[in-house]
C-alpha cells in the first residue's frame, strides 16, 4: 500500500510539473483544457488505487521492492530540484520582462518631449519665414517706387564704379631716341636702393649704454615682434654707426626682412651691411644672405657670384657659414667660372 502512494505522488508531481510548463508556455485557452486533463487523471488514480488494480509485478522479490523505493526517491527529488530551477527560470523572465516596460515607458516619455520641441522650433520657423517674406515684399515695393521716379542727370565722381574715358596714348608718345635697353646691374648697386631712417619716436631707451640698447632690440626678436625689431635696430645704426655691434644690428635688421619675405628690402639691408661693415662678425654671413636675397628677386648671377664669394673672401670664417655657402651655391645650381 505505502508502494502505491508513492507511486501516486510521484504521477502527482510529473503532473504538476507538465502543469508548471504548460502555464509559463500557453495561453489561457490551452490552460484550462490542461487543467480538465489533470483532474480526470486524478480521478482515475484514485479509482485504481481503491480498487487495488495498480500491481507491482515480481512482489515477491523484497530486494527489487526496496530498490524501487530508493530510484522512486530519486525520481523525485530530480524532480524537485526541476521544479525549483523552472521556478528560478520564470522569475527571471518576469524582472526581465519588467525592466522592458520600464525601458518602453522612458522612451515613450523622451519621444512625446522631442515631438513637442520639434513642434515648436517649426513654429518657430514659420514664424521667422513669414517675417522674411513681409520684408522682402516691402523692400520689393519700396523699389519699384524708386524705379517709377524719374532720372535725372547726375555728375560721376572720379573713383565711382562708372567708366570714364582716360585718354589715349599714341605711338609718338612712346617712341624714344635710344638704340639700346638700359639695364640696371647689381655691381653698380641701382636695382637695390637704401631708405632714409626716419622715426617719429625714439624705441630705445636713451639712459642704456649702446650694448644694453642692442640687447633690448635684440628682445623684439626673441618675442617675434619683426615690425618693432627693424625700426629699433635701424636706430641703434643711425645713432651708433661706429659702434663694434653695430655691423651685427645692420644684419639683424636685415633679418626683420628676410623672416617677412620682403626680399627686396632684405637685399638692400645686406648690401648696406655689406658695404659699410666688410669686417665685421657677421660679415660672412651677411654676404651669403645678401647672395641668396638676390637669387630671390631675379638676380641670379650676381647673387651666384656673391654666394661662390664667401670662401674667398672670408677664408677664416665659420665653417658652418661656408658649408652653408656651398649648399645655397648647389642649390641654385651656381657654376664656378675659372678666373
Amino acid at each position: 500500500m505505502r508502494l502505491k502512494l508513492k507511486l501516486v505522488l510521484i504521477k502527482l508531481l510529473c503532473l504538476l510539473n507538465l502543469v508548471f510548463i504548460n502555464f509559463s508556455l500557453a495561453d489561457n485557452h490551452n490552460i484550462y483544457e490542461t487543467l480538465e486533463i489533470i483532474k480526470n487523471d486524478l480521478k482515475t488514480l484514485e479509482r485504481a488505487v481503491y480498487s487495488g488494480s495498480i500491481e507491482l509485478q515480481n512482489s515477491e522479490n523484497k530486494n527489487s521492492v526496496s530498490n524501487l523505493d530508493t530510484n522512486s526517491e530519486d525520481v523525485l527529488t530530480r524532480h524537485l530540484l526541476k521544479l525549483s530551477e523552472v521556478e528560478d527560470q520564470f522569475r527571471q523572465l518576469t524582472n526581465k520582462f519588467e525592466e522592458i516596460n520600464f525601458k518602453l515607458d522612458k522612451l515613450s516619455t523622451r519621444l512625446s518631449k522631442i515631438q513637442a520641441d520639434n513642434q515648436i522650433r517649426f513654429q518657430d520657423i514659420e514664424n521667422s519665414v513669414s517675417s522674411v517674406s513681409t520684408n522682402l515684399g516691402s523692400i520689393k515695393n519700396v523699389e519699384n517706387k524708386k524705379a517709377s521716379v524719374p532720372k535725372t542727370d547726375e555728375m560721376i565722381l572720379p573713383g565711382s564704379s562708372q567708366p570714364q574715358d582716360l585718354g589715349t596714348i599714341s605711338y609718338k608718345d612712346t617712341k624714344t631716341s635710344e638704340t639700346s635697353q638700359q639695364i640696371q646691374s647689381v655691381d653698380t648697386t641701382a636695382s637695390v636702393v637704401t631708405e632714409v631712417f626716419q622715426s617719429e619716436e625714439k624705441i630705445l631707451p636713451q639712459d642704456l649704454s649702446p650694448k644694453e640698447q642692442y640687447e633690448f632690440a635684440t628682445s623684439f626678436l626673441k618675442v617675434g615682434d619683426y615690425s618693432t625689431a627693424e625700426r629699433a635696430f635701424r636706430e641703434f645704426v643711425v645713432y651708433n654707426p661706429d659702434h663694434e655691434l653695430a655691423g651685427s644690428a645692420q644684419y639683424w635688421y636685415a633679418e626683420t626682412f628676410r623672416i617677412r619675405q620682403l626680399y627686396t628690402d632684405a637685399a638692400s639691408a645686406y648690401l648696406e651691411g655689406y658695404q659699410k661693415y666688410p669686417k665685421g662678425k657677421k660679415a660672412p654671413i651677411n654676404l651669403l644672405k645678401l647672395g641668396v636675397s638676390m637669387v630671390q628677386i631675379g638676380e641670379k648671377d650676381q647673387g651666384c657670384k656673391m654666394i661662390n664669394g664667401v670662401e674667398l673672401q672670408y677664408p677664416n670664417a665659420n665653417q658652418s657659414v661656408i658649408q652653408k655657402a656651398k649648399y645655397e651655391s648647389k642649390k641654385f645650381e651656381c657654376i664656378k667660372k675659372d678666373s
